[in-house]
């Protein structure tokens, strides 16, 4: 069998078999491309110290309409994914952040991570 030579694609390769493992969530934490993208980005900005706000998430034009992006932080919260926070003085103001569960599936997500590296380390 002969050698991949190219980086890149040896780069592509592995990113396939990260997401293979990926897809394999657990039960009750599938979510579609666009529910995944808007957590990434709420907890992203949770994790840089700068919680999203509810009205912040529905403006994410790239990742939808405002109607489209309300109803898919409702099935987050719904799915258990995202909770909301206000500060103290401020209930106007709604923070997106992580769950337990939340926490729970990157935890899932880093560990197969490590998994595919390891193997492809053997």
């Amino acid at each position: 069998m002969e050698k991949i030579d190219s980086p890149f694609a040896t780069a592509y390769l592995r990113f396939l078999q990260l997401t293979r493992v990926i897809k394999a969530l657990p039960a009750g934490m599938e979510m579609d491309a666009n529910e995944s993208a808007l957590l990434h980005a709420v907890v992203l900005r949770w994790y840089e110290n700068q919680p999203m706000t509810v009205r912040e998430a529905i403006g994410l034009a790239q990742l939808g309409s405002p109607a489209t992006l309300h109803k898919r932080i409702t099935r987050l919260r719904e799915k258990e994914m995202l909770g909301t926070l206000n500060l103290e003085g401020d209930r106007r103001a709604k923070f997106l952040i992580p769950t337990p569960r939340t926490i729970e599936y990157f935890s899932h997500l880093g560990q197969s991570m490590q998994q595919v590296h390891q193997s492809l380390a053997a």
